[in-house]
């Protein structure tokens, strides 16, 4: 029997694991990315649920079981499902779009049926993690019954860019930000994609092969064309190179040589290099790759027949021949210092060489030149963080040069604007970092790390490491102690992860509802909004509402009920519901102080939600006014 309660602990335990895994695929965007998020949405609302089951030690008796096991299997499809479709061809999910579109219907219904065999309401969980369950339930009912329509603007672009031989330019760029094949690094794992497919491929390839290939010539010319600049000055047969010399693409290049490849193959860890390149290394009895310095688990050699032949069609189309020995096509370096439009490979790796290396002048130096170019445009940022920039300015968080600091907090910050790049920021152990400058640094140093945890919480399992690490208590000190910018970048970023529960009540304990309510009667201030916002959020903790109430913010509530903008009428309304349900000496507060008045004309003019929460209340008040009627003799 033992033995039998420990599989079944396990079972709920995987369940957490399974929610906190599909967490990471919230921010994924695309042609399936509003119905993949709202998915994915809702699966991570299951947490406080099974989070709490796990809390009380609940057993589960057999009966129970099998909603739970059905719920294991939903999730392990919606896994599978995301992995899918997050890590194969983004071509071929775009043609096969129909079945895509249907499994992610079946692993809604999948889920809703699984739900469906919970018994939640028979647990002892908080009622509020009881209504949400339910309320998930109703939302999964209601989208397996509804059916997802696709995107007619894609589907009109895509019949354009593929029927036309020479497309709009404006349809085939907003075709390629749709379909996240607009940058090098985009293409590059397009290209290895469509490659993995047509390997293990059992029919005939060729017609579909084909499809796949012109419509990636295309999208790698819009590229192409977008990181060259036109010609103005001269209409004639002379070759200016900075002009008139196509821009190589990045992954046409090998790593090795950085030429033009004539034939790419691939090796066992899905890198590709001309193949005279990598079999001198080989030869030379190197056992690791040279771009990942993984080990290599063979030294077997993978022709890349869907980029050589993308490099054929580029050659064509750029009348350029095939190169038959290399040498031919190296870019240099245009113009001085950063200035130069396109992301210079070899300016970056010299910077890294300096933040690795240098004196600390020339780290400050060149940790300020990265900051400058990471701001300038998505190319820089992904150009930099490829070429490996990102642990080198995490290091630099340490320095014991504040210049320096800040510049290497300002940098990460503009290289997380990439969603990319978030995970490597996370990955190469810079949360501990960020939180020590935000702690610690100069001001400018802790606004800027304030708005660099903000945007890494953007991806919601950070939101938890982030408050693991310490950063609510330092947020809450920025918050009181900041510039006016200082504290927005503060408030805005405690407001985001306080959307995980956990940090509720970080929060709350760290008293951040005492500095929240001098920012919410400080109308001069300029910081109402965001206090309101963060308040909203507390007071859907238990803790909140008994910390908001005590410091006496009531009042304050009313008043901006009856003179605030919409939105802060309406959040104001929602913390005083909050409060007031099911606490009637909070309600006669709120009595006393004339919010009846306040209310119902908020009812008459405010919005949809505001006129609901506000309702709400004025029932509960004339419920007292009566109850105090009837007992006056």
């Amino acid at each position: 029997m033992e033995s039998s309660n420990c599989s079944r602990d396990e079972l709920i335990s995987r369940l957490v694991d399974s929610v906190k895994e599909i967490s990471g695929f919230c921010s994924s965007k695309g042609f399936f990315g509003k119905i993949q998020g709202d998915l994915v949405r809702r699966i991570t609302l299951l947490s406080p649920f099974f989070e709490e089951l796990i809390d009380l030690s609940v057993e589960l008796i057999d009966e129970q079981i099998t909603g739970f096991e059905a719920m294991r299997i939903a999730l392990d499809s919606s896994l599978e499902l995301f992995r899918s479709v997050n890590g194969g061809s983004k071509l071929l999910q775009i043609f096969h779009r129909g079945s895509v579109m249907q499994k992610f219907h079946d692993v809604t219904a999948e889920i809703e049926a699984a739900l469906s065999q919970i018994p939640y309401d028979k647990f002892e969980v908080s009622e509020e993690v009881r209504e949400q369950v339910q309320l998930l339930q109703f939302q999964f009912k209601r989208a397996k019954e509804r059916r997802d329509e696709f995107d007619e603007q894609l589907r009109h672009d895509l019949a354009m860019v593929e029927t036309v031989m020479d497309p709009d330019p404006k349809t085939l760029k907003r075709l390629s930000q749709e379909l996240q094949l607009s940058t090098i690094d985009e293409l590059k794992k397009e290209s290895h994609a469509i490659h993995e497919y047509f390997l293990s491929y059992d029919g005939d390839p060729d017609h579909c092969f084909e499809r796949m290939s012109s419509l990636l010539k295309k999208l790698v010319d819009s590229a192409t064309m977008e990181r060259s600049e036109p010609d103005t000055s001269s209409t004639g047969s002379k070759i200016i190179p900075r002009h008139r010399s196509p821009v190589i693409p990045e992954y046409f290049r090998c790593p090795i040589s950085l030429e033009l490849m004539k034939d790419p193959v691939i090796v066992s860890t899905g890198q590709t290099y001309e193949r005279s390149s990598i079999q001198k290394w080989l030869d030379a009895g190197h056992k690791t790759c040279p771009k990942s310095q993984e080990t290599l688990l063979h030294s077997g050699l993978t022709p890349n027949y869907v980029l050589k032949s993308l490099i054929a069609l580029w050659c064509e189309s750029n009348g350029i021949e095939l190169p038959q020995n290399q040498g031919s096509y190296r870019t240099t370096k245009q113009g001085g210092g950063s200035s130069s439009s396109d992301c210079d490979r070899a300016f970056v790796l010299s910077l890294l060489e300096k933040l690795a290396n240098g004196t600390m002048e020339q780290q400050r130096a060149a940790a300020g030149e990265l900051r400058l170019l990471a701001k300038r445009n998505a190319d820089n940022r992904v150009c930099i963080a490829e070429a490996g920039a990102i642990p080198l300015l995490v290091e630099l968080l340490s320095s014991p040069d504040p210049r320096t600091q800040e510049h290497s907090v300002t940098a990460l910050l503009n290289l997380s604007i990439n969603e990319g790049n978030k995970g490597a920021i996370v990955d190469a152990g810079a949360i501990t970092d960020i939180v020590e400058v935000l702690k610690n640094g100069s001001m400018e140093a802790r606004e800027n790390a304030a708005a660099t945890l903000f945007s890494l919480s953007v991806i919601d399992e950070n939101k938890v490491a982030i408050g693991a690490a310490g950063a609510i208590q330092a947020l809450i000190s920025l918050l009181e102690e900041g510039t006016r910018r200082g504290k927005k970048d503060a408030a805005t970023a405690i407001f985001n992860l306080c959307i995980y529960q956990g940090n509720k009540s970080r929060a709350v304990k760290g008293g951040i509802v005492v500095p929240l309510t001098r920012l919410l009667k400080d109308a001069g201030g300029g910081m109402v909004d965001e206090a309101l916002a963060i308040l909203a959020i507390l007071s859907t903790n238990q803790e909140g509402k008994t910390a908001i109430a005590e410091a006496e913010t009531i009042p304050v509530l009313v008043e901006i009920i009856r003179t605030g903008s919409p939105r802060n009428r309406e959040n104001a309304a929602a913390i005083l519901w909050y409060l007031c349900i099911g606490n009637m000496e909070r309600l006669n507060v709120a009595r006393e102080v004339g919010a009846d008045i306040a209310l119902k004309e908020l009812t008459e003019n405010g919005t949809d939600r505001a006129k609901r929460k506000a309702g709400s209340l004025l029932e509960l008040i004339q419920q007292i006014e009566g109850v105090a009627v009837s007992t006056v003799p």
